[in-house]
């Protein structure tokens, strides 16, 4: 009987351990909600001052939202700060017997240039030679979005790729190339509506090897 009680109490034990556990989630998510919140609000005032001091009238039908909307789609372009490759990567990599180049091109990606705040976007290249762990496919891409979706220069895009799926893989080599077009060099300054800049990164094999880096350049970049 005495053990019977002790069940009871431990039981009972639990079930207000979780019930506080869910209280303190709950709050915790309401905390969050609410700083989510004071941070559109802030943002949304600051879009107005800009829009104000542009000479703009805030107040005309077709701006009297806009603050709100590029405040939300600012959030959007730089989601990737609330993300992290542990929480995409969960239960995705596998143990696999296959040491072959493993290649996912033509990955979009869309970034803002943190110099202008004004958008670059293009093409990402991704491959690893696994070793015995290969990676869900999507999983690159999600990685490339994570990154991209920040205020970011190319060539730290570029490097922070690559070094992400070789800490989480650690395969015998990543390659990562990017083509991109910005805008800052289409829409301001020198206006150059054809240019594009390609950076890469090369890690283990990759770099070490030129014929199997070759053999990457040569499936993924265009002619």
């Amino acid at each position: 009987m005495e053990y019977q009680h002790d069940v009871e109490i431990n039981g009972e034990d639990k079930y207000q351990n979780i019930c506080k556990h869910n209280g303190l989630c709950k709050k915790e998510k309401d905390s969050k909600d609410d700083t989510d919140s004071n941070k559109l609000s802030h943002i949304e005032k600051a879009y107005t001052t800009i829009l104000s001091e542009l000479g703009e009238d805030v107040d005309r039908e077709g701006l009297r939202r806009t603050p709100l909307r590029a405040a939300k789609a600012m959030e959007f372009f730089t989601k990737g700060y609330k993300e992290t490759i542990q929480d995409i990567l969960n239960d995705a990599i596998f143990d696999e017997d296959h040491d072959e180049m493993v290649i996912v091109k033509d990955i979009d990606l869309f970034s803002l240039c943190e110099h202008h705040l004004v958008p670059f976007f293009g093409k990402a290249h991704i491959a690893y030679l696994p070793n015995k762990k290969v990676v869900g496919l999507s999983k690159l891409a999600r990685i490339v979005e994570i990154y991209s979706r920040r205020l970011q220069v190319q060539e730290r895009l570029t490097k922070q790729i690559a070094s992400a799926i070789s800490e989480a893989l650690e395969p015998a080599g990543v390659a990562v190339v990017i083509e991109a077009a910005h805008m800052c060099m289409v829409m301001r300054g020198v206006q150059k509506i054809n240019a594009s800049t390609v950076t890469s990164v090369m890690l283990g094999t990759f770099q070490d090897n030129p014929i199997t880096r070759k053999e990457f350049l040569d499936l993924t970049i265009r002619k």
